[in-house]
């Protein structure tokens, strides 16, 4: 680990800045956030309502039912080994590096720079792709709503051109932009009314979505129906189950947000995992109830509601609840209040990940890690990282131009942030269970003797997603429905390390200390 030669204070009194002190750093952020905080940005990142809605077609295509209300349960137990396993490196070294500072503490000296900086860029991309797979699906859901509310696909509805769709998503993203430009104490009100809105808004729908409805589909079908679209092409059971699994995968990922704000939260070394574990925990428990209170009015045949020539142009959430309401009440507005509650949902969900994006980026130029880094490692007058926030927006709009070309390509972002990120959380984990074995000093919380059984268990899965979610989604492969995850991620790999090799290993030597030890 490199250290600079600026020469600041003794180490203060503060436990916390203290600590960030050991660690080389100088407490430049403002330290404001609770742990409740902490754990309200990490569950508006999570926001399952969001998650489950915007990927509900993909669990639907590929196994239906039964590989999204059985599949959750096999996912909430692979990713509550990641979330504790990055709980416990997290209470060890609580800096805004999150991810990448971590690997570089446990790769043992010789591999640290190299460690450092391919966790850094798949994490940061990963969060970039994840931000515009977030606004833009937002995007796309304030057009069905549109289109729905002026009359549906077939009754003459308003239906937004792509280049429309891609205007609102730039809005979202600069007014996004323009809330996390304002002082943290800001963004910890809209980090807990994001956690509030997600976790009353769905008790709201789980309750209303079947009161409403006059058909309501039996426990046998929500929990043992097995869907094969032959639209796909595929055939066998397990690979279908095995590709479904990424709504729920999607549905919980971005909780490395409390680990990013771990140098603005108060007790650190403790409220960053728990903001981890408990965002985890419940998001996997009301993403649970929300996913079958759906799947519970499904009622229609399953083709007719992914098929795009409906009122709701495909969208299979948004027609199923038009339909209930419009069949209960004669009109569908109701449905349309219910895809409200989900926008504001995603919206407030958006926020937070520009917010994390934010520290993550920040913290990578304080190493030196990203081009103009001077540039990108300021903080105004209110202690905000201003300049590396409308980054996070400008590669958000950059990635979605994407859609223009090919929606099939846009559509590898879900899993590009998904598959991205979670290689992120495993490499520090590789490192925890084989090179730090020993050395690993752990924080206030850990899993003691269980530690490397469950960091295993973590790396395998993450591991075994990344296979699957890069196979083929259909057969025969074609231009129209290739998957585009495996390209991407290599792609990230082989500019990371190409990158390393023709000119970082020569410069960049892992995080960079700004304090004198």
């Amino acid at each position: 680990m490199a250290v600079s030669r600026r020469s600041l204070e003794l180490p203060p009194a503060d436990p916390d800045r203290a600590r960030l002190h050991q660690l080389g750093y100088k407490q430049e952020l403002r330290r404001g956030l609770s742990v409740l905080s902490n754990f309200a940005l990490s569950f508006s990142i999570i926001s399952v309502m969001m998650g489950v809605t915007i990927t509900f077609n993909t669990g639907l295509r590929y196994g239906g039912p039964v590989s999204m209300t059985l599949g959750w349960f096999a996912v909430t137990l692979f990713n509550g080994c990641v979330a504790l396993s990055m709980a416990e490196i997290c209470s060890a070294y609580p800096t805004s590096g999150g991810l990448y500072y971590w690997s570089a503490k446990l790769a043992g000296k010789d591999w640290a720079p190299l460690a450092s900086w391919v966790t850094g860029w798949f994490n940061i991309v990963g969060q970039w792709a994840a931000t515009t797979s977030i606004d833009f699906s937002l995007a796309q859901l304030v057009q069905v709503i549109v289109l729905l509310g002026t009359g549906g696909q077939n009754g003459g509805g308003y239906m937004a051109s792509k280049y429309v769709v891609l205007a609102i998503y730039g809005a979202i993203l600069v007014v996004h932009g323009l809330i996390n430009s304002l002082p943290i104490q800001y963004m910890a009100w809209f980090g807990q009314l994001g956690a509030f809105w997600n976790a009353a808004g769905i008790l709201v729908l789980v309750i209303l979505i079947p009161a409403v409805a006059k058909e309501r589909a039996s426990a046998r079908f929500i929990f043992t129906h097995f869907n094969v679209d032959d639209a796909t092409g595929i055939q066998d059971k397990a690979y279908i189950l095995a590709v479904g699994l990424l709504m729920s995968q999607y549905s919980v990922i971005g909780y490395d947000a409390s680990a990013h704000m771990t140098e603005e939260t108060k007790n650190a070394d403790w409220s960053g995992p728990m903001g981890i574990i408990t965002s985890v925990a419940l998001s996997s428990v009301f993403g649970w109830i929300y996913l079958v209170a759906l799947t519970s009015i499904m009622t229609e045949d399953i083709r007719s509601l992914l098929d795009p020539g409906n009122d709701a142009g495909g969208y299979a959430v948004a027609q199923a609840l038009y339909t209930a309401f419009h069949r209960r009440f004669g009109t569908g507005f109701g449905g349309l209040v219910c895809l409200g509650i989900v926008a504001i949902a995603t919206f407030l969900c958006g926020c937070a990940c520009i917010t994390s994006n934010s520290r993550m980026g920040y913290a990578f130029s304080r190493d030196r890690a990203m081009p103009f880094s001077r540039f990108w490692y300021r903080v105004n007058k209110q202690e905000v990282p201003f300049n590396v926030v409308w980054l996070s927006v400008a590669v958000a709009f950059v990635m979605a131009l994407t859609s223009l070309g090919s929606q099939v390509a846009f559509q590898a972002m879900v899993s590009i942030a998904t598959v991205g990120q979670y290689i992120a959380y495993a490499l520090p984990i590789v490192f925890r269970v084989t090179t730090a074995r020993r050395s690993f000093v752990p924080g206030p919380f850990h899993l003691g003797k269980y530690g490397l059984l469950v960091g295993w268990v973590a790396v395998t899965w993450v591991a075994l997603v990344t296979v699957l979610f890069s196979l083929p989604v259909a057969y025969p492969v074609a231009e129209d429905n290739f998957n585009y995850t495996a390209a991407l991620v290599g792609g990230v790999l082989l500019l990371s390390v190409g990158a390393w090799v023709l000119h970082a290993r020569f410069w960049f030597q892992g995080p960079i200390t700004n304090v004198d030890l």
